[in-house]
């Protein structure tokens, strides 16, 4: 069993930056997939970023050029660093950890992120 706790959402005006962190009670270094959804409210969750087997990464089209998923494997920590964020960019963002292809995944309990226009 693997407990991820989320950190670094909070409210910021359009244009600003905000950096989430997910804190893994174990090992992710050889993860098959991190990565972060987010769910706005009246919507499906959608997923933001994902790394694959600690290497390849992916984004949305909505967050290209401005969200980067990074992994600490030493620290046990996922991060989104959020850039040039926009309204639309409201909603609970949650971490997401899957050991293996045949394993089930892990999720954090969400932050919210709030952006102002």
């Amino acid at each position: 069993q693997v407990r991820l706790v989320e950190s670094g959402g909070g409210l910021v005006q359009a244009g600003g930056s905000l950096r989430l962190s997910c804190a893994a009670s174990g090992s992710i270094a050889d993860a098959y997939v991190t990565a972060w959804y987010r769910q706005a409210p009246g919507k499906q969750r959608e997923l933001v970023a994902k790394i694959t087997y600690g290497a390849s990464t992916n984004y949305a089209d909505s967050v290209k050029g401005r969200f980067t998923i990074s992994n600490d494997n030493a620290k046990k920590t996922m991060y989104l660093q959020m850039n040039s964020l926009k309204p639309e960019d409201t909603a609970v963002y949650y971490c997401y950890y899957r050991p293996s292809v045949v394993a089930s995944a892990y999720w954090g309990q969400g932050t919210q992120v709030t952006v102002s226009s």
